[in-house]
Formats: structure tokens, sequence, C-alpha cells
């Protein structure tokens, strides 16, 4: 997928740091609370992005390289 808005080149200073973060972030955590943490850094993060463009780019992305290129990756549209 050939993306219009959004960066998708490398940007963090210290991937690694910040996946550790991350991990660190669910340690102690049941799955109900994992998956609820990470619904709060999507919207906390959305919201910094700002551009409903760009987030759903991502969205159509993320959603791509789980299911692979050959799969319906376009997102519903807008109503």
């Amino acid at each position: 997928m050939e993306t219009q808005h959004l960066d998708i080149e490398l940007r963090l200073d210290r991937p690694d740091d910040f996946y550790e973060a991350l991990v660190d972030m669910h340690r102690g955590l049941d799955e109900a609370q994992s998956r609820l943490v990470n619904a709060k850094l999507i919207l906390l993060l959305s919201n910094q992005v700002g551009d409903l463009a760009v987030l759903r780019e991502a969205m159509a992305v993320a959603r791509e390289d789980v299911l692979g290129p050959d799969s319906e990756t376009e997102l519903p549209p807008q109503p």
C-alpha cells in the first residue's frame, strides 16, 4: 500500500527503548487491562497526530501488515 500522508520512515531516536517501555506498560496487566491500555494509548497518540487522513492511512497500513497484501485492507468509507 502506498501512503499519501503517512510518514512511515523510522523517526524514533531509540526504538528499542520505546519497545521496552511499551512492554513495561503492559507488565502486571491482565488481558482486558492490556487491551484497554492499548486503546487509551492509541486515542492519546491519535489526538497528538490530529489528522484523520493520516490516521486512516495508518489504520489501513497496520491492517494490511496483519492480514497480508492480498487481503481487503480498505477501511469502510466515512459517513
